[in-house]
């Protein structure tokens, strides 16, 4: 594979054998291999041992399981889309055909436009401008394609201030990329690859972090026919749509169904229907301090964000993180617990029983020990009474002794005067 992996497309999953993840993305991925060969597509679809053939997975930038890559020639893609099979077979058409796509026609381009959602063209020819748009091409073709075309393949109500440029179709209008506003061409694509409004899940906003723009979304239930899931739904569309040229620049506008993912992401509780603005970049996130009635009130509430007045919370100093740490480890356990009470009282009641137990026998042992030797002190106290009393005795008989000795003498000298007195 290494030796002659260059000479085919290939579609390559890195996993690993004890990766939850990469079981679970086993059917998808099989499904994917028979959907492109059915196809007929020149990519060919593989997997790989990550952990039995490392110096390959870390030749190609491999850290986590699983990973999907699509080696072309040279060059390694890293999907990072959600792990469908629609989602994988789409990444892999669109980075293994050409880099820029022409549109001859007008018929083409009507034909492309009512597939994508967004859409951007080169226009006119060769030029400094067209390299550069071939160079971001080859970085950002893993998220979105490009297409050139000529002048008069553009719909009738296309105006161009000049050639050659750059145009994005998306949101039923275009956009001409200017480099003197928007800057870099990189970072514009980079920006103007959403459309104005999302239905924004998990894997929008992890793409959402690369554009640097906050994120204003509605979180509502979908399901919820309710006015105030409605109302705040459409407040958030009106403002993309009326303000976009107030806006657009710094911030991306959505609505999110529930409110699982995101009271996860802030470890917060957020009551819906509700407005939340995020910054992907450093984790903060703003509230409103107040209900939002209309779009005027957005407008505003964006506006405090911009001047600064609004209080940012969350963020990602070392409390926050201290705080995710313990919060990750209360939502492994409370899901363990859910999905498996049994398996939740082996894995946790377990290990704690058996702490219990040690620390049981620790504080036991101590508690004998000191007794033992409590004992031992006693005894020893005792022994050395007892010891203190036998000298005692034995000096009373001592000196009763001397006494004895002493009146027996004084008795024999007494004999003596007498005998003499005779």
């Amino acid at each position: 594979f290494k030796e002659n992996r260059k000479d085919d497309i290939w579609l390559v999953d890195f996993y690993a054998p004890w990766c939850g993840h990469c079981k679970k993305l086993e059917p998808v991925w099989n499904e994917v291999g028979i959907e492109m060969k059915n196809m007929g597509s020149p990519v060919k679809v593989g997997k790989m041992d990550a952990t039995s053939f490392s110096s390959i997975a870390s030749e190609f930038g491999v850290r986590g399981y699983p990973t999907i890559k699509l080696l072309k020639g040279d060059l390694a893609y890293n999907y990072r889309g959600p792990r469908t099979k629609d989602d994988i077979i789409e990444f892999a058409n669109r980075v293994a055909g050409p880099l820029i796509r022409p549109l001859p026609s007008q018929h083409m381009f009507e034909h492309v436009q009512k597939r994508h959602r967004v859409l951007f063209v080169y226009v006119g020819g060769e030029s400094p401008l067209k390299e550069k748009y071939i160079e971001v091409a080859s970085e950002l073709i893993v998220y979105t394609y490009f297409f050139s075309a000529s002048e008069d393949v553009l719909p009738e109500y296309v105006t161009l201030p000049e050639l050659p440029a750059v145009v994005v179709f998306k949101d039923g209008t275009y956009f001409v990329y200017d480099e003197y506003e928007d800057g870099d061409l990189s970072s514009w694509i980079n920006r103007e690859r959403f459309q104005g409004y999302l239905n924004v899940d998990g894997f929008t906003l992890y793409e959402l972090g690369d554009t640097g723009k906050l994120v204003a979304i509605a979180v509502i239930d979908d399901k919820n026919s309710s006015v105030e899931h409605i109302r705040l739904k459409s407040i958030i569309q009106e403002v993309a749509r009326d303000y976009r040229d107030h806006f657009h620049r710094d911030f991306q506008f959505g609505h999110m169904d529930g409110n699982d993912y995101i009271n996860s992401l802030l470890m917060d509780d957020l009551t819906i229907p509700t407005i939340v603005v995020l910054n992907t970049s450093n984790q903060q996130y703003f509230l409103p301090d107040r209900h939002i009635e209309n779009t005027e009130d957005m407008v505003q509430f964006i506006n405090n964000i911009l001047d600064g007045t609004a209080e940012a919370q969350g963020g990602d100093g070392l409390l926050q993180r201290i705080k995710r740490i313990i919060y990750d480890a209360k939502s492994t356990v409370v899901s363990v617990f859910k999905s498996s009470p049994l398996l939740g009282c082996f894995l946790f009641g377990l290990p704690l029983g058996v702490i219990s137990i040690m620390c049981y026998g620790i504080c036991t042992a101590d508690t004998d020990g000191g007794v033992d030797e409590h004992e031992a002190v006693k005894k020893e106290n005792g022994d050395r009474e007892l010891t203190d009393e036998g000298s005692e005795e034995e000096q009373e008989e001592e000196k009763n002794g001397k006494y004895t000795e002493l009146s027996d003498g004084e008795l024999k000298q007494k004999d003596i005067m007498e005998k003499k007195k005779d």
